[in-house]
């Protein structure tokens, strides 16, 4: 087996979302589609290897934010399976309402950011439920249930390795820096500390999260996460408990990680490539609420 980081380039920079090639003794596997607005470089990347659109009959979507399966309802219109927790297959068969709450956030940039996304063929969409083992491409890949980030996330182990999504956080080649993507709705604190332990206790050699590439300290990784996590709630509840407004807290919120990522050594360009990949705003505002609906 093979294993391809495709860089997807997304919009125009590197190192900001990724999808997986896996090349099996009975053909190819996509994990992860970015974006309608990356469908292109996708192509392109899997033409460096030999693949075209017609050669992919079994793509997985750790979960249908649109970084992660926007193009997912393009694939299945060509042909491919598509796999996706059962929570989440409705919304790539229609995804009207995903489509609307990501109007909600992105505005008029929604286009441009993200592209066209497709309504998949109802035949061609999969729903895993926690455990269940697909076999493509020759390999056998077991969908685990991983919410925190989302409540209809799944991370697929394949032997040793594991593909997580947004499940073990954010790290871009540069300095060791593990960032929390928490956007709304779905961020829950105590679900993602239940699978960080559970990921933890996989006997794995390497993760593949989305952002960005493969990890072989992931332990430590999932380990700062925790802590990463944990911090940042708890500064945006103290700054939400003393009365200030969402735009207050995100400035201090966006000023803090710089300052933690200035004491890293890391470039602007790399801090940009996090802020692309993950930004903070919607972070402040998945923390923000979360600890409403939990004091609710």
């Amino acid at each position: 087996m093979q294993i391809h980081t495709l860089d997807l380039h997304f919009q125009g920079v590197p190192h900001t979302i990724a999808s997986y090639l896996l090349v099996g003794p009975a053909g190819p596997v996509l994990v992860e589609t970015g974006p309608g607005s990356t469908l292109k470089n996708l192509l392109a990347r899997l033409a460096d290897y030999g693949y075209g659109p017609t050669d992919i009959d079994h793509v997985l979507v750790t979960h249908i934010h649109l970084d992660h399966a926007g193009a997912a309802g393009w694939w299945a219109q060509q042909g491919a399976q598509v796999y996706v927790h059962h929570v989440g297959a409705k919304h790539l068969i229609d995804p009207t309402k995903l489509l609307a709450s990501a109007q909600r956030i992105y505005g008029d940039q929604l286009d441009s950011l993200w592209g066209e996304t497709l309504p998949a063929p109802e035949t061609q969409v999969k729903g895993l439920y926690d455990g269940d083992q697909v076999e493509v491409g020759g390999l056998s890949i077991t969908a685990l249930d991983t919410p925190g980030h989302a409540s209809h996330h799944h991370v697929y182990q394949l032997e040793d390795i594991a593909f997580t999504g947004d499940a073990a956080g954010i790290q871009i080649p540069g300095p060791y820096f593990v960032d929390l993507p928490a956007p709304p709705p779905e961020f829950n604190l105590e679900l993602w500390q239940h699978t960080i332990e559970r990921l933890l206790s996989l006997p794995l050699t390497a993760i593949y999260p989305t952002h960005f590439g493969r990890i072989e300290a992931w332990r430590q990784q999932l380990q700062d996460l925790a802590v990463v996590m944990e911090t940042a709630a708890g500064f945006v509840k103290t700054c939400m408990e003393t009365g200030l407004e969402r735009a207050e807290i995100l400035t201090r919120y966006l000023e803090r990680y710089q300052m933690q990522a200035k004491e890293m050594g890391m470039a602007e360009e790399v801090f940009e490539q996090y802020e692309l990949a993950n930004p903070h705003y919607m972070s402040v505002d998945g923390l923000m609420r979360y600890w409403r609906k939990k004091d609710s």
